[in-house]
This record gives C-alpha cells, sequence and structure tokens, in this order.
C-alpha cells in the first residue's frame, strides 16, 4: 500500500516588497543654477533686445536736452574751469537720464505689473537680473555721451585729447546710477513713486553736476558729494586740463567704482525683497 506523501511545493521566486524608506522613489536631481556670467549675458542680450526701439527716441531727447544747456550755459560761461564743469555735467547727465530716471520707471513697472515673478521663475541669480538690466540700459548711454562730449568741446573750445577718459566714466557712472535707478524703482510701492523718484534723480543730476561746484551753496554742495555721478563728472572735468592730474581722475574714478558696486548690491537686496512678496 503505497502511501500519500505530500508533494515539496517550489520555493517561490517572488520577493517581498520592501516597505517603510525603501520603498520610497528616489527623486531625480534637479538641474543645476545657472552659473553669474552666462545668466548675465543671456539677461544682457534679452533687455538690450526689447529696449532698442522703446529706448532709442528717449536717447535723441538725452542728448538734445544736454546740448540745449550747454547751449544755454555758454551765454553765462566764458571758459576755464566752469566750462569744464559744464560739459562734464553735461555728458554725464546723458547717463543720469537713461541709467536713473529710464530704469527706475521699467523695475517700478516690473514691479506693479508682476513681471519680478517672471523673472523669480528663472534659474537665474538675482544679481543677474540686475546686472543685465542695468547694463542694458546703460549701454544706450553711449553714442549721447561721447556726441554730448564732443560738442561740448567745440563749443567751450576745450581739448579734446584726453576724451578716452570717457571709456571709464561711461561704464562706472552708468553702474552707480543705474544701480541707484533699480533701488529706486524696486524699493517704491507705487509705479506713479519710482516714476517721481527717477524723475527727482535726474533733476538732482542736472542741478548739482552741471552747475559748477564753486557756485553752490556748502549744504548743497554737501548733497552733491552724496551724488553718485559727482565722481564721474569731476574725473571728466579734470581730463580737460592742458596737464591733467591723473591721480585725482584715478581717486575719482575708483570712488565712482566703489559706489557703483555698494548701489548694485543694494538693487540686488531689493530685487530679492520684492521678488519674495
Amino acid at each position: 500500500m503505497t502511501s500519500i506523501i505530500p508533494a515539496r511545493t517550489a520555493p517561490s521566486r517572488t520577493r517581498p516588497r520592501p516597505t517603510g524608506s525603501a520603498a520610497r522613489t528616489v527623486p531625480a536631481p534637479l538641474a543645476p543654477r545657472a552659473r553669474l556670467l552666462p545668466s548675465l549675458a543671456a539677461v544682457y542680450r534679452a533687455q538690450l533686445s526689447r529696449a532698442r526701439v522703446a529706448r532709442i527716441p528717449l536717447l535723441f531727447v538725452a542728448t538734445f536736452q544736454s546740448v540745449g544747456i550747454m547751449v544755454l550755459m555758454r551765454g553765462v560761461v566764458d571758459g576755464g574751469a566752469e566750462a569744464r564743469a559744464v560739459v562734464a555735467g553735461s555728458s554725464v547727465l546723458v547717463v543720469a537720464f537713461v541709467a536713473l530716471n529710464l530704469l527706475a520707471q521699467y523695475f517700478g513697472q516690473l514691479r506693479a505689473g508682476g513681471g519680478l515673478d517672471h523673472y523669480a521663475t528663472l534659474p537665474v541669480p538675482p544679481a543677474a537680473v540686475v546686472l543685465g538690466a542695468a547694463a542694458a540700459y546703460a549701454s544706450f548711454t553711449v553714442p549721447g555721451t561721447v556726441f554730448t562730449a564732443i560738442t561740448g568741446s567745440v563749443l567751450f573750445q576745450l581739448p579734446m585729447t584726453h576724451l578716452w577718459v570717457l571709456v571709464a566714466v561711461i561704464p562706472l557712472s552708468g553702474a552707480a546710477l543705474a544701480g541707484l535707478g533699480a533701488a529706486l524703482g524696486l524699493l517704491a510701492p507705487r509705479q506713479e513713486l519710482a516714476t517721481l523718484l527717477g524723475q527727482l534723480g535726474m533733476s538732482a543730476a542736472l542741478l548739482l553736476g552741471v552747475l559748477p561746484a564753486d557756485r553752490l551753496p556748502e549744504p548743497v554742495g554737501w548733497a552733491r558729494d552724496l551724488l553718485p555721478s559727482t565722481y564721474g563728472v569731476e574725473a571728466l572735468a579734470r581730463s580737460f586740463d592742458a596737464s591733467p592730474d591723473w591721480g585725482m581722475i584715478g581717486l575719482f574714478l575708483a570712488v565712482c567704482a566703489v559706489v557703483g558696486v555698494l548701489s548694485l548690491a543694494v538693487a540686488t537686496w531689493a530685487y530679492r525683497r520684492a521678488a519674495v512678496r
């Protein structure tokens, strides 16, 4: 009699499902954040192409305004240090009109219209947004500033031998004024207030930069020392001398560079503050 022996079942090859933390899906790594210089170049090109059509007519207005001021001052100032101050202040005024006034309006409009939310979603550093926009707006000032300086030199019979100083004056003054304009536009609670602050800043650059410093009252002279464009004006004015003091010119340009770094840092902080709200 055969006994019935239960057949051995084959061992199951199905592994138990992992439980706990082992069952969680490992997220895919995110793409690395864009570096500063490539992001800065991308924002600069985008801002330059966007503002080219709208800002070129305003650049003509800024240049015509500065040349008109020099023509009016020609009937009051004959020459010497006062003529050098008028030409230098009128040239840097073109930079103030674009880099300070228009940039304050742009960032005020960007904040009011929700444009900062678009930039906040991009994987670019905040400094790249501020520096790119500031560099794009400052680039529009180059033709007008050079034309104003040459016209003023001919009008007041000043030497043009050292006008190459504009190569340093334009970017340094542009950086200082653009940082100030961006900060005003980002910190202003309303778009209308940003426009007003930009206009007041340009008016300060007009009154304190074009008028000779020795004719200003002492309290107004203190305010002139606080204006970022003052040091660019002083450097350019001293370059019209027959024998320029390059040590003082270098000192004024260094101060302008430091002020530019500080103003752009404040503008970057203001951008972060406005973007998170």
